[in-house]
């Protein structure tokens, strides 16, 4: 998506880039920085997120996992490998299904995610800094009610 994906009719064209392509721009950013920060612990963008999101909801499908970490089931069987041989994550029988298995979160994981929880944290505060603390909490809401629209 480029800057000149504007409506022609002039309605916009004072507004600046579109929504879409100013969103886009702070994925890219934020994922730059996010492998910046995580190369020393060997562990990409895409991998950090799976294992937040096993550090909140543990004990899940690798389609389930899939699907909240906005990868493809096939990238994320690939994932789960790689993380599984670094002993950052484990599968396990399902216990309400036995031909499934389940994704958890090592310790090793935990502790992954604990040595990084304060760089994460910085770097989010650092993409907000210009806002004030009531602005960020708009950006965060208003971010939800983007999501919700379009899901």
């Amino acid at each position: 998506m480029t800057e000149a994906a504007q409506p022609v009719d002039g309605s916009e064209a004072e507004a600046g880039p579109s929504l879409l392509y100013l969103l886009k721009r702070a994925e890219l950013v934020v994922r730059a920085r996010l492998e910046e920060l995580l190369k020393p612990a060997g562990v990409t963008a895409l991998q950090y997120t799976a294992l937040t999101v096993l550090e909140r909801h543990d004990g899940v499908s690798a389609a389930q996992l899939a699907r909240d970490s906005f990868v493809t089931a096939q990238s994320m069987a690939d994932m789960v490998r790689a993380l599984e041989s670094r002993g950052l994550v484990r599968r396990e029988p399902n216990p309400r299904n036995r031909r499934e298995k389940v994704i958890r979160l090592a310790d090793p994981g935990r502790r992954l995610l604990a040595d990084y929880a304060e760089p994460a944290r910085r770097l989010e505060e650092r993409m907000v800094t210009e806002l004030a603390p009531a602005d960020v909490e708009r950006f965060r809401n208003a971010l939800k009610s983007a999501h919700r629209a379009l899901s």
